[in-house]
């Protein structure tokens, strides 16, 4: 025991003794000492702006924005009636009464203006018997349909209500940046009021083929209900509708996409002052880059947007541009695929003139063309490309309204379609493609359409489809 004791005792001397010797002649200080003598020890400061926009995450304040649009976002209930197919094989072929079934969707409104106009989705109210709007404070109220743009899916609302109500002021989309902070408002799962944030993902992000589309995409929690209601930055100004996700689930999965601010506000003031949407129209057509011979042209890689054809008689040909000419810049934004052209024309009308720099064989152009109310359309239901007429075609063809086939899907091809004018659907007498597109619009897949052409020796020629 006491051999063992004296061990210890060893053990512990020499520890001693070892710690001693390595703090004297290896540890060097590892702390400054700091007299009233002495600088401050030397930080280094960002330059950067510390508003909101620049803030980092510990510093972004999202509250004041959040509690002025929670007031601002509504929730709308769309009642609808359907009619049930029949139930049994019995009812299929000896007849059955069609029973209207009630069916309600939800989504969400933002008021902008104290008198009671609501801006939403057009999908959220569509075949709509009865809109409901819920404001954050539980009052309800009956909504009135002013108008609604399906190209742009915006609807505009209006209900009356006794006091003035909270409302949003659009912000300039066009100034939003990628990176920004953003909050989405809105009734997800009618979870009513609900604030989500993130950032601006990306700008002119198109979900079709065609790059018709320019939305802002954000990283915000965007769920079904949420749609209609409010993308804000963090001062609280409108910069988007929330509209839509990318998932093969039905639930958000990190992408979600708003209408900008500018497209909604132009065609909530077009409904306002005319009763529907003027859209200035270039008369374009843009390549498509992603084809293989876009891809054989070198043009996969393009910064711009490629003129693949000019429409007749449109803005685009009346001051000169040319097939093959690259749009760089219009109004000095830079353009770098069609999707971002599209955004900043759907903020325009019919007589504005935009000044379009191209690049043609190398040179740099600027052309100011009057943008022209749309001139060719694809019909629903049959897909036909028309245009309306130009005075070369009244002339040949010897009538003065009606719309000219100038594509048709392959399935028509055997029919000898293109190029010829339809004047009548379903007796209805088509004046242009306004026209066209209402009253193919009410074409039912079910039903038989008949239609009157004039084909270029001038003759009548009728066709059913069914």
């Amino acid at each position: 025991m006491k051999k063992i004791a004296s061990l210890f005792l060893v053990s512990v001397f020499a520890g001693a003794i070892t710690l001693g010797a390595y703090k004297l002649f290896f540890e060097k200080e590892s702390y400054k000492r700091v007299t009233s003598e002495q600088e401050t020890p030397f930080v280094t400061t960002s330059n950067l702006d510390t508003s909101a926009r620049g803030a980092g995450i510990n510093e972004a304040d999202f509250t004041l924005a959040a509690e002025k649009t929670v007031n601002s976002v509504v929730h709308v209930k769309n009642m609808t009636l359907s009619k049930g197919g029949p139930s049994s094989i019995a009812e299929f072929f000896y007849g059955y009464e069609r029973k209207q079934t009630p069916q309600v969707g939800t989504g969400s409104g933002v008021i902008i203006s104290p008198d009671g106009y609501i801006v939403t989705n057009n999908h959220v109210i569509a075949n709509s018997s009865q809109l409901e709007v819920t404001l954050n404070n539980n009052k309800t109220y009956e909504a009135e349909v002013i108008g609604t743009d399906a190209d742009t899916d915006i609807a505009l609302l209006k209900i009356d209500a006794d006091d003035a109500l909270p409302y949003l002021a659009f912000g300039d989309s066009d100034n939003t940046l990628i990176g920004e902070w953003v909050l989405a408002v809105g009734n997800p799962f009618n979870l009513t009021s609900t604030v989500t944030a993130g950032i601006v993902s990306a700008k002119a992000r198109s979900l079709s083929r065609t790059g018709a589309q320019s939305f802002i995409q954000t990283d915000a929690a965007v769920n079904p209900g949420n749609s209609g209601g409010a993308l804000v930055n963090t001062n609280g100004d409108l910069i988007g509708i929330n509209t839509a996700i990318t998932s093969q689930t039905g639930s958000y999965v990190g992408y979600a996409f708003a209408v900008p601010s500018n497209i909604a506000k132009k065609v909530v003031e077009d409904i306002m002052e005319f009763g529907n949407v003027q859209k200035g129209f270039l008369g374009i057509s843009a390549a498509n880059i992603k084809s293989p011979a876009a891809i054989e042209m070198g043009l996969d890689q393009l910064e711009g947007v490629y003129i693949a054809g000019v429409e007749e008689e449109s803005g685009a040909d009346d001051a000169g541009l040319l097939e093959g000419d690259v749009i760089k810049k219009i109004d000095n934004i830079d353009i770098s695929k069609f999707s971002e052209l599209t955004g900043y024309l759907s903020a325009k009308r019919p007589g504005d003139v935009v000044a379009v720099t191209l690049d043609r064989d190398g040179r740099n152009l600027v052309k100011n063309v009057t943008l022209k109310k749309q001139n060719t359309v694809i019909l629903p239901a049959t897909s036909f490309r028309v245009k309306n007429l130009t005075k070369e075609d009244v002339k040949k063809f010897g009538v003065s309204k009606g719309v000219k086939i100038t594509d048709v899907p392959q399935g028509y091809g055997r029919y000898d379609l293109k190029n010829k004018v339809i004047v009548e659907v379903d007796g209805n007498k088509i004046s242009n493609i306004d026209d066209a597109k209402k009253y193919f619009g009410e074409i039912s897949r079910y039903g038989r359409t008949s239609f009157t052409m004039i084909n270029e020796d001038g003759e009548k020629e009728h066709m059913i489809l069914q």
